[in-house]
């Protein structure tokens, strides 16, 4: 079996149990898992490769927990750069529409090398929209070749605007064949053993585009498999109000009176819920993927992140779409995360100074959603932490960056508040995906040609 030895870490932020922050360390790892951890002096001394990381910061690889990877391809539409969700939606919907399998292809590469080249290993990607023959397949087979762990969301629309919901008639599916695919998905990819780099989870996309039906049939679907059930939920007010005139429930109830709730099933956003709702998410084992950039660019609100956390909710990060994001900068999405937190602790009402100060968010609170949280969210004991058994998923920044100059004091926190702005190497399962900043699988400057064009051809079309 091929060895992999990481020496001379500067600073190896290990985000094991005990949190580790090991000066001078050192990663052995054997067959894409790490088999010790620790400084260079009591590791060995010897693999197949060897990589010297002297002036670098090592953390493990982000998890990113809510993505829509086609959605690169609609970046700063000027109809849809300054309207809330439900008007951004009703914007875009025509435009993807005329997506292609090769689209789907395109974007997902576009998407995850830009994951990579900010410290992502894993991503969920929540697809929802199927024209012109594309399919989650078309993602999958361009994740495995760029080369990160991809928990592929099989979601679905089926509520059009004939019926009550938000999209066009067009774009949605009919239930029977969402089901069948679902199922035909899972059997063919689906893959639930540790290291894995494909899973798929099934994803229903909003209250506001499904029936209720499809959502209690795609439940009983996913617990018969054992695999995880994600969708939107709690993004807007907008959407707040649609549940109790259409439900009679807000939506957090509403998920309550499908059976969606559980430690198999995670939310995208849930901005507007309150401390009760945040404890059925506690009591359940609801996770959630906090999506920063996304509710700050369609007004949606500030999720209250450190109210879960304190309650024992599972927390991960989402760059979100990045017509919503308009980047997928998983790092960055961190320092978001973390000033977002702090506005809205300002907001509160309460005094930052003195005894009755909220608790302001941290560099590492950040860090630590961005990988042990996110691995949580997913269900992965495998990934999120560097340590003994865990997938050698790691991600390092170089310290002589013009970003760190002067950040020294602290390099771990330097890694949120400094913006480093490219990873110099990111490593999923010991193999390399950025080396010296460069993506290793795929030709960059081509795929960026490739994309634009589809991108082009998208909005002129409509």
């Amino acid at each position: 079996m091929a060895t992999l030895l990481i020496k001379h870490i500067s600073i190896l932020a290990t985000m094991d149990g005990q949190r580790r922050e090991i000066p001078d360390g050192a990663l052995f790892i054997r067959d894409g898992f790490i088999e010790q951890v620790g400084p260079t002096t009591e590791l060995p001394a010897t693999a197949d490769e060897v990589l010297n990381l002297s002036g670098h910061l090592v953390l493990p690889g982000l998890v990113n927990t809510h993505h829509h990877f086609y959605q690169t391809l609609t970046r700063a539409v000027p109809a849809a750069q300054d309207a809330n969700l439900f008007n951004w939606l009703k914007t875009l919907y025509p435009i993807w529409a005329g997506l292609t399998p090769e689209d789907i292809y395109t974007s997902t590469q576009t998407a995850l090398a830009e994951l990579a080249l900010s410290g992502g290993t894993t991503a969920s990607d929540h697809l929802y929209i199927y024209p012109n023959g594309a399919r989650l397949d078309d993602e999958i087979a361009a994740a495995r070749e760029l080369g990160l762990r991809l928990h592929a969301s099989r979601g679905s629309m089926s509520l059009g605007e004939s019926q009550g919901g938000l999209p066009p008639d067009r774009v949605t599916e009919a239930e029977d064949f969402i089901l069948k695919e679902s199922q035909r998905l899972i059997e063919e990819y689906h893959d639930p053993n540790p290291g894995a780099l494909t899973r798929v989870v099934l994803a229903p996309c909003s209250p506001f585009s499904v029936t209720p039906d499809l959502m209690r049939q795609t439940a009983i679907l996913a617990r018969q498999y054992g695999v995880q059930l994600h969708t939107h939920l709690a993004e807007t007010e907008d959407e707040e109000q649609f549940c109790l005139d259409q439900f009679g429930h807000r939506p957090v109830a509403f998920m309550e009176s499908l059976g969606w709730v559980g430690p198999d099933v995670w939310f995208a956003h849930s901005v507007h819920v309150n401390e009760a709702e945040i404890g059925v998410y506690a009591h359940t084992g609801c996770g959630v993927a906090h999506c920063p950039s996304s509710n700050m660019r369609l007004a949606s609100g500030i999720a209250p992140i450190l109210k879960m956390t304190a309650a024992g909710v599972n927390v991960g990060l989402g760059v979100d779409g990045s017509a919503s994001n308009d980047g997928s900068h998983l790092l960055a999405e961190a320092r978001q995360a973390m000033l977002l937190a702090r506005l809205g602790a300002g907001v509160s009402g309460a005094s930052l100074s003195g005894a009755d100060a909220p608790p302001l968010m941290t560099a590492r609170q950040a860090l630590e959603i961005a990988t042990r949280g996110g691995a949580a969210v997913l269900g992965r004991t495998d990934i999120g932490a560097l340590e003994p058994g865990t997938c050698a998923d790691f991600f390092a920044l170089d310290l002589n960056a013009l970003e760190f100059a002067g950040g020294l004091h602290d390099p771990l926190a330097a890694a949120v508040f400094c913006q480093p702005v490219k990873a110099a190497y990111t490593v999923v399962g010991g193999r390399f995906i950025v080396k010296h900043g460069q993506l290793t699988t795929v030709d960059l400057p081509t795929l960026i040609e490739k994309h634009n064009a589809a991108a082009h051809r998208l909005v002129a079309d409509l």
